[in-house]
């Protein structure tokens, strides 16, 4: 994971920036528009590279924006290739990113919890 390797955590965060940039720059499917680059991870071979991504105005996943991404995978890798100028650009794997719906669901859990006549 790359918490544990400090080059696989540098590689992550440029990762992320560039593909932000190329996302909003170039990419014309209007099935990815409105995505945000929330969390890159690399592995500690540095060979693959899992995207985590939400996206604008919609609560939980869009099918539709998996498939762009996932479509757009190869252009992506190339894009982030010469931006990089690496040997191995790591493949692309793209989540919908949940921790946002996570800690929204165990702030009511706990708000609910915490009202008056809730179990005393």
């Amino acid at each position: 994971m790359a918490t544990q390797n400090p080059r696989a955590r540098r590689l992550a965060e440029q990762i992320q920036r560039e593909l932000t940039e190329i996302v909003r720059r170039e990419i014309r499917d209007e099935r990815v528009g409105n995505i945000t680059i929330t969390h890159v991870d690399v592995t500690g071979d540095l060979r693959t590279a899992k995207v985590q991504y939400l996206v604008f105005g919609k609560q939980g996943a869009d099918p539709r924006v998996q498939r762009g991404l996932e479509s757009a995978s190869g252009f992506l890798r190339n894009a982030l290739s010469r931006a990089l100028m690496i040997r191995h650009t790591p493949t692309l794997t793209f989540e919908l990113d949940t921790s946002i719906e996570r800690g929204v669901r165990l702030t009511q859990l706990i708000d609910a919890a915490n009202k008056p006549g809730s179990g005393d």
